[in-house]
């Protein structure tokens, strides 16, 4: 299978991470007017599917490095298998509890608590399980990612309307958001072998372990799915009459989405191989940032901002850029 074998490509790969993981949300708004997330999620757990199997039977399948891919699966453990599942399981909920913080408490609130507190958890939890990288300028990095999580929550709240009143509801739903998403990659990696090149009796690489995670995402998806479909947390139910009824672009939007965002999760999964699970999830998480830049330079979010909003925004990139040096180095150090 293919493996990186050099840091700075693992780096690259975790780079295009964060575009992916930033950007897959942007398919939403390609969809016709009016479909609903719970509807669009569906293709989107397809398309995340269908991207890992690809990836699965060609880079994992060929190259001197690893297991194959359908190898890899037919000789690996239960408790591999069920820690990949139960690890798309918990990122599925994640997902879904930050989109519900979104519509209820805004960008403001969900971002800067859920995947501010997603990836201080998720950088802890996977370095304590394996401690690969500088300590102090890895944690550095990832403070300033969260200063720049908070300055672009700062600066969403000075948007006409940004400042509106915060309920409970949506805090607890954003904490419970960043928790899980802080959780789910832990489970995933530790269905893995940590050396891509050795492989051991049991274990997962890294095509077979993102691949089993895309199955526990959809599978997991029929009950936390269909529960958002009859209960959302904004809106009217929606059935799978709905869902039957949208068009073959519409779907594909959604599959599109599902595609760009399981490169990335796959991406950052082969990356880890010389980066170390807490680097690589933590130059992913980055993401925000990423999204943050969809909605300045392009959907022109902040046109209608205040005087001394760009200073903000500024801040924000500047403490962001700073932050990923940080990691970067950290693992050189």
């Amino acid at each position: 299978m293919f493996v990186l074998h050099s840091y700075a490509w693992a780096v690259v790969f975790c780079v295009i991470t964060m575009f992916c993981w930033g950007s897959w949300a942007n398919t939403q708004k390609l969809a016709k007017k009016g479909w609903r997330f719970e509807l669009f999620y569906w293709d989107y757990t397809i398309g995340v599917l269908i991207l890992t199997l690809i990836l699965g039977l060609t880079l994992g399948s060929n190259g001197a490095s690893g297991r194959p891919f359908l190898e890899d699966l037919g000789q690996a453990s239960h408790h591999s298998i069920h820690s990949a599942l139960l690890g798309g399981a918990i990122f599925n909920l994640a997902n879904i509890l930050l989109v519900a913080a979104i519509d209820i408490a805004g960008m403001s609130v969900a971002f800067p608590v859920g995947i501010g507190l997603a990836l201080v958890l998720g950088v802890l939890v996977n370095y304590h399980e394996n401690p690969v990288g500088n300590a102090m300028l890895l944690f550095g990095g990832v403070l300033l990612v969260v200063v720049a999580i908070i300055l672009d929550a700062i600066a969403y709240r000075k948007l006409p309307g940004g400042a509106a009143g915060i309920s409970t509801k949506g805090l607890v739903l954003s904490v419970a958001c960043g928790i899980t998403m802080g959780f789910f990659y832990r489970f995933v990696a530790a269905a893995m072998y940590p050396d891509f090149s050795v492989p051991e009796h049991g274990k997962l690489g890294p095509y077979a372990a993102v691949f089993v995670f895309a199955v526990g995402i959809f599978i997991s998806n029929f009950v936390l799915g269909t529960f958002i479909m009859k209960k959302p947390f904004v809106g009217a139910p929606v059935s799978f009459a709905d869902y039957f009824k949208g068009s073959l672009g519409t779907h594909f939007t959604g599959i599109l989405g599902g595609i760009i965002w399981g490169v990335g999760m796959s991406f950052n999964i082969i990356a880890a191989g010389r980066a170390g699970f807490a680097i690589s999830y933590g130059l992913g998480q980055g993401a925000t940032m990423v999204a943050a830049f969809w909605g300045v330079f392009i959907w022109k979010e902040f046109k209608s901002a205040p005087k001394g909003t760009n200073s903000l925004i500024g801040a924000m990139f500047a403490c962001f850029l700073i932050g990923l040096a940080l990691i970067i180095v950290a693992r050189t150090s």
